[in-house]
């Protein structure tokens, strides 16, 4: 009988030992929030949707068209100041017209121009259509959201760290990122270290967490070409060298 205990004891022993050693050289992994820049896309005039070209997921680039509205009073008025404009600068040339007159046109071509051009909603980045609010046919309203678009080549992490990690940390220097569930590993970037202390975030579970006072660090990402990290996801990084 004591042998069985003096067995079952030195296993034990050895189960601690082990376990303290994996521990201590198992590194600590900071999780955030993958994140990225998101760009919401409305018009600014109102009128009916003829045409969408792009779909929630698809590849965009910068200056591609989007979508495209009616405005036929705009294209209405734009064609009656593109007259007038024609016929002061005619007249300009005659002692019938005068410099005002030419102005005056000249300004309303441009004005009736610059609307027309609102009525084609075009991405201002290259990367891709993450939501599509609205169907051809609607009317949208100035200012009401049509797509919203983002740049998901390099994505951003934001971890909190306490005091005592800092010491070891600097901008541009070089990590990796693991998806937790997969294991795939991205290579990143420290961009941003705080310079003040806060408190640890309020989505953090543990009283004794959310009472430490800690450091935002901005991290970066390159994405794949399956554009595999997307936003809301979360991402492991190791701080320890």
């Amino acid at each position: 009988m004591k042998k069985i205990v003096v067995i079952i004891a030195v296993i034990l022993l050895i189960l601690v030992a082990v376990s303290l050693l994996f521990f201590r050289h198992t590194p600590f992994a900071y999780s955030g929030v993958v994140e990225a820049v998101q760009v919401d896309l409305s018009p600014r005039v109102t009128g009916e949707i003829v045409k969408l070209y792009a779909q929630e997921g698809s590849d965009i680039s910068a200056g591609q068209v989007l979508a495209e509205l009616d405005c036929k009073d705009i294209k209405q008025l734009a064609g009656i100041a593109e007259k007038e404009f024609t016929r002061a600068a005619t007249m300009l040339k005659t002692s019938a017209g005068s410099q005002a007159a030419y102005d005056r046109a000249k300004y309303n071509y441009d004005d009736a121009a610059l609307k027309q051009s609102w009525c084609k909603i075009t991405s201002p980045l290259n990367g891709k259509v993450l939501y599509r609010y609205m169907r051809e046919g609607e009317l949208a309203q100035s200012g009401k959201k049509i797509f919203t678009v983002s740049d998901l080549s390099e994505v951003e992490v934001w971890v909190f760290v306490p005091h005592d990690t800092l010491a070891s940390l600097k901008t541009g220097e070089k990590l990796t990122g693991l998806i937790p569930e997969t294991g795939q590993a991205f290579d990143g970037r420290i961009s941003v270290i705080n310079d003040t202390a806060e408190f640890t975030p309020k989505n953090v579970q543990t009283r004794s967490e959310r009472t430490r006072l800690v450091y935002g660090i901005k991290t970066k990402f390159k994405n794949d070409a399956r554009l595999s990290l997307k936003p809301g996801m979360t991402l492991e990084i190791n701080l320890q060298k």
